[in-house]
């Protein structure tokens, strides 16, 4: 290959990626979007108290709800600009920045009430008018926005944001929606020394809003200190942060230190979690004590031995705790350290004990292990620690297996109504598990853990539960 022709196609493949890179801005669509979700929200508080005022009162109604919105307007407005409502992760998620608009009004609801109450205010009001205007008008929020998805991503796309993958020779990275390009190609170094190499790079990130940088360890520190005057958001991919499972970072005298461990739920997120799971073992253990009281005494006149069988297990934070079950095997042949799994034709399971096992009543004296503390409603099920997966142990399959400790374990989980439940007769088996429970743990809602316990009611007879 001749010389020109090598300069010449060279010029070309940048001209190319030049061509690839020229994409609008997408800051000022944002703020576009941003105004209309502003304006729409407007409209459908003020829309919805008129229409609740005039269907209450069709003399005069409306203009008294219009004064209810006025003085909710502000409120929400600045509780919605605080909350998120109006953000780049709203944009992108249609149904997350209903939500927030929504808890924003029920707030601002809030504290209209309370500052009427503090006041004492006597002046004459319509409760239902007022309720009717909240609910109309959250119901054409609601409305409004999914409406506007269109004009969202008609102004800025599915993605939102402008997102650069620099490929300088690192590991392939895919991100969906994302531009991607070879350094090499676009003429790209990362040379702190070459004002016109920098002047490049300036230009190619004009209008990116995140650029991720894929490149060998040695090009690493270079990128960084390029990046940090580059006015954007910037990435450099490290798989050692992937391989210690790293969820932040810091700096403290000097020394970097990466965040690989961390309590899955905050101080309200656990409080919630406790409440519900008093409340609801408390109810439960009410409502079932006819129940538990007849399974008691079958157990005890089938051989006469005791009703309860505890076992050590291991819950949260690695440390062991007695888990209670009404016993359901013979009782010389009861396995405490569970090295034995049950499985479907095991003689010692008794004629009573098959049945409770089938309908999983064994597991109920374990809504006193909730009481307790040790365990909670919903969460990882607890494993006996001679369980095997096959010829090995839990954590020899998957050093992961430890993780799902960082939360109480629970009566019912992920796994469970999924339908991993039952033996381990291969590595498979736990494998399955692991992962429901991993992914449970990654992203802890109250309303998940209520959607997994009516889900439970569907798998307590169950063909693996033996």
């Amino acid at each position: 290959m001749n010389a020109p022709f090598a300069i010449s196609q060279q010029a070309r493949q940048k001209a190319e990626a030049d061509e690839l890179l020229v994409a609008p801005s997408l800051e000022r669509r944002r703020l576009q979007c941003y105004l209309v979700l502003i304006l729409g929200d407007i409209v459908a508080l003020l829309a919805g108290f008129a229409i609740a005022g005039w269907l209450y009162d069709i003399a005069d109604g409306a203009a008294r709800s219009l004064v209810y919105a006025q003085v909710l307007l502000p409120i929400f407005l600045t509780l919605a600009l605080y909350n998120g409502s109006y953000s780049t992760c709203s944009l992108r998620q249609g149904w997350r920045g209903v939500l927030r608009a929504q808890a924003a009004i029920i707030v601002a609801v809030a504290v209209v009430v309370f500052v009427q109450f503090l006041m004492k205010s006597s002046s004459e009001s319509s409760r239902g008018a007022f309720s009717g205007g909240v609910l109309l008008a959250m119901a054409l929020m609601g409305w409004a926005r999914l409406q506007l998805r269109s004009f969202v991503y008609w102004r800025c796309g599915a993605n939102v944001i402008n997102e650069l993958v620099i490929d300088d020779g690192g590991p392939q990275l895919r991100l969906p929606g994302a531009i991607r390009v070879s350094a090499a190609a676009m003429g790209l170094h990362p040379d702190l020394t070459d004002p016109h190499s920098l002047d490049r790079l300036g230009l190619v990130l004009r209008n990116i809003d995140r650029v991720v940088i894929s490149c060998p360890a040695d090009r690493r520190m270079s990128w960084a200190m390029i990046l940090k005057g580059a006015n954007v958001d910037g990435e450099v991919l490290d798989d050692e942060v992937a391989r210690l499972g790293a969820q932040g970072a810091r700096v403290i005298a000097n020394h970097g230190l990466l965040l690989v461990s961390a309590g899955p739920l905050g101080l309200r997120e656990r409080a919630i979690k406790r409440l519900f799971d008093v409340m609801f073992a408390g109810v439960a253990i009410v409502a079932l004590t006819p129940l538990m009281i007849a399974v008691a005494v079958a157990v005890k006149l089938q051989d006469g031995g005791p009703v309860f069988f505890a076992q050590r297990r291991m819950g949260r934070g690695n440390r062991f705790f007695n888990m209670y079950k009404f016993r359901s095997m013979t009782q010389a042949l009861c396995d405490v350290d569970g090295n034995q799994s049950a499985s479907k034709d095991d003689q010692r399971i008794t004629a009573v004990g098959r049945f409770i096992r089938g309908t999983s009543i064994d597991e109920l004296p374990q809504l006193f292990n909730v009481l307790l503390g040790d365990m909670s409603i919903v969460g990882p099920r607890p494993h006996a620690t001679g369980s095997l997966a096959g010829n090995k142990l839990f954590w020899e399959v998957d050093l992961r297996y430890w993780q799902r400790h960082s939360l109480k374990p629970g009566l019912s989980g992920l796994a469970q109504v999924r339908g991993y439940r039952g033996a381990t007769d291969c590595e498979s088996d736990l494998v399955n598990r692991l992962q429901s429970d991993l992914e449970y743990l990654e992203g802890w809602t109250i309303m998940r853990d209520i959607q997994i316990v009516f889900l439970t009611l569907r798998v307590l007879v169950h063909d693996r539960a033996f």
